[in-house]
């Protein structure tokens, strides 16, 4: 897709190093019971099936326009017994159109990087939340490369793609109605901002 910079998509071995209580990372960001969930981009579903444990009985939308990686989360749903994922293939800057129903918290990890019109695919967001509903961007510390290594291999987007919390902060709050309501530190590497109409 080249609307998209994607720096690739690592397995679940990969992220349960940086990760290794998603559920938990989850829950300080935000995600509660009854929530009704999208999250942006979730690959094959790190964190929308352990969002949809949480949420439950409220849906997961899991957006993604990998018809591949959907399938994957599909399966892995299944053999969990996870009713509640709801596999969505599309852009996220329609996103209100894609979903049935407003969600209450809109999550997208590890990719406002490679966002080229972060104004549209914002405003795509605002526009499926409910009228209280939160949008939570976790993303990469803007550090260079090099020192962000798992098992000594340098890890995550390009140094210059990275973005610091007050970049994003920026370019979400100037293309919305949305303001930042916290900051998450998500060691080692990552950061996650909340926003809230």
């Amino acid at each position: 897709m080249e609307r998209f910079r994607n720096t690739g998509q690592p397995d679940w071995d990969w992220w349960g190093r940086i990760w290794p209580t998603p559920a938990d990372t989850l829950r300080r960001l935000g995600v509660t019971p009854g929530d009704r969930v999208a999250e942006i981009g979730c690959g094959n579903g790190y964190f929308a099936l352990p969002a949809a444990r949480i949420a439950d009985p409220a849906s997961v939308y899991a957006v993604d326009v990998d018809a591949t990686l959907l399938a994957e989360l599909e399966g892995m749903a299944n053999a969990q017994g996870i009713g509640n994922v709801v596999p969505v293939r599309g852009d996220a800057r329609d996103l209100a159109d894609l979903l049935p129903e407003p969600v209450d918290l809109a999550l997208l990890a590890n990719a406002f990087h490679g966002i080229d019109d972060r104004a549209a695919f914002v405003a795509g967001v605002a526009a499926a939340l409910a009228a209280d509903g939160r949008f939570v961007v976790v993303n990469w510390r803007d550090r260079p490369r090099a020192e962000t290594a798992v098992d000594g291999e340098p890890r995550g987007p390009p140094t210059e793609l990275r973005l610091g919390p007050e970049e994003t902060r920026r370019a979400v709050e100037a293309a919305s109605d949305l303001r930042l309501a916290r900051e998450v530190d998500l060691p080692p590497f990552h950061y996650g901002l909340v926003f809230e109409r």
